[in-house]
């Protein structure tokens, strides 16, 4: 209750806002009164874009002009003044001048308000002050602005409203839009990569009937005009994996997951994954892959191998260390599962150590307990976690000299799991035998355990090669790569629990 009354607007401001709007709403109608209403322009001249001009200042300068963008800041001086402008790019200072754009287009031109969008053209200049500039011919409102927005010196700094009104955000807060735009720079980079990899990008089904290929528990639905319920994907896997049956040998996709799960700063209920599978390699081709994927991402998008994530330095451009989790156990929790040779005895030690678990719990989950509570936050620089216990892993190929683990990796950075990979099991016996012991969890509570998919499974029997498969979590890798707080600052419409007036 105390999170929504910090969040509401006071009763003061919002009287002031309604006046506000009053106000605006009348400019517009007397517009419309005197066959001006911007509402039915349709179109814009756009000749160039605010940065273009800083970057083309000698080519440009006392040459015309077109732009169009948002009013941000308005100084009227009489039978002068300025307004500052923004765009997609940038912003530029417009000098207004009753002489230069006639009488009754300045008498308009005053009404303007903070918020409005226009299209100016006219001639580039430098002020006295060396500010790159138009000097206005004609400047002509295209949209009314009919809501104030927020005080220029407080700004919008509320983290709720910013992630409930992203639009509001991104006018108000150019740094965000940067992130934005860094976000889709990162996205493109990857597809150039893999693409130049002979990789092809793909789709797959979100409304599935079997919603496996990780540990989540699914959204559900029914779907009327067959009356059949489905579910929402959780994972790219299966179907991508199916390509690989069918002969396409290396495939990719980037999309929306959705996974039924808390909020924080790492999780959304839906997120977006990158999947790819590649025939005829194995986890080890996979670490190869994302080593050089990364690299080649953060040059292309940072200029540098060296990020930043909150004041921690990470070095891309070194070799990323390769731990098995034993070792990582052992090196950190003090702790040789070599040494732990049954279910019984990994709990006890569990118990000796307080780390909680549960009765269905076996010896590889423990490990992967201990890992969580001793090792996982300590994997700052890039670092692959290799050969996961088999019971927390059930699409991967076993070790061939250790069966009780598998051909795995996470990729961790900053402490964060940022990638999952495999060699992947191809085997359909042995993965039969493993989406039994996953349905076995399902009877016993494990909400998240995986089904039994029959078709995947007769996929398989028609044989697929040797596959080296890996998952990236897009949005922290963003995240990471642009030094953002939480997956809310790049997602832009992050999950928000609905305010009363929206249901």
């Amino acid at each position: 209750m105390a999170d929504e009354k910090k969040n509401q607007i006071p009763a003061e401001q919002e009287v002031n806002v309604n006046e506000l709007r009053k106000i605006r709403v009348e400019k517009l109608e007397n517009l419309q009164k005197a066959g001006k209403d911007p509402f039915k322009i349709t179109t814009a001249n756009q000749e160039y874009h605010t940065v273009d001009i800083a970057e083309k200042f000698d080519e440009l300068e006392n040459k015309d002009v077109s732009v169009a963008g948002r009013i941000m800041s308005k100084r009227p001086m009489g039978k002068a003044g300025f307004i500052n402008i923004n765009d997609r790019d940038g912003k530029i200072q417009v000098y207004v001048r009753r002489d230069d754009i006639g009488e009754e287009e300045y008498a308009d031109f005053k009404k303007y308000d903070i918020g409005d969008i226009v299209e100016v053209t006219g001639f580039v200049f430098k002020t006295k002050t060396g500010e790159i500039s138009i000097h206005a011919k004609s400047v002509k409102l295209l949209t009314k602005s009919l809501l104030p927005l927020p005080e220029k010196y407080h700004g919008l700094t509320n983290t709720d409203t910013r992630y409930r009104q992203r639009y509001l955000d991104l006018i108000m807060n150019p740094d965000v839009k940067d992130t934005f735009i860094k976000r889709s720079l990162i996205i493109r980079a990857i597809r150039r990569y893999l693409d130049s990899e002979g990789f092809i990008e793909v789709e797959t089904p979100m409304l599935v009937q079997n919603a496996g290929g990780a540990a989540a528990r699914p959204f559900e639905t029914h779907f009327n005009a067959l009356n059949e319920d489905l579910k929402l994907r959780i994972s790219l896997e299966l179907y991508l994996k199916r390509l690989i049956v069918g002969g396409m040998e290396r495939v990719y996709e980037i999309g929306r997951v959705f996974r039924n799960e808390g909020l924080d700063t790492r999780h959304n209920p839906e997120f977006t994954l990158m999947e790819l599978y590649q025939a005829y390699t194995d986890y080890h081709g996979m670490m190869d892959l994302t080593e050089n994927l990364y690299r080649t991402v953060a040059k292309e998008v940072l200029g540098t191998t060296k990020i930043t994530y909150n004041g921690v330095e990470m070095d891309l451009g070194k070799p990323f260390e390769r731990i098995t989790m034993i070792d990582a156990v052992k090196k950190y929790a003090g702790v040789d599962f070599t040494n732990i040779k049954t279910d019984e005895e990994a709990k006890a030690l569990a118990k000796e150590k307080g780390i909680e678990f549960e009765d269905r719990h076996k010896r590889g989950d423990i490990l992967n307990l201990f890992f969580e509570e001793y090792v996982e936050d300590k994997l700052i620089q890039p670092t692959f976690l290799m050969d996961h216990p088999v019971e927390i892993s059930p699409l991967t190929k076993r070790k061939p000299d250790a069966p009780d683990y598998v051909e795995r990796f996470e990729f961790f950075m900053n402490g964060w799991e940022l990638a999952n990979a495999y060699s992947e099991l191809n085997d359909p016996i042995d993965q039969r035998a493993r989406f039994k012991a996953q349905d076995e969890l399902f009877a016993q509570g494990d909400e998240e355990a995986n089904h039994t998919d029959e078709d995947f499974l007769t996929a398989l029997e028609y044989g697929m090669a040797p596959t080296g498969g890996i998952g990236f979590g897009i949005d922290r890798m963003v995240m990471l790569l642009t030094d953002s707080p939480a997956i809310r600052d790049v997602l832009l419409f992050p999950t928000m629990k609905s305010l009363p007036n929206d249901k």
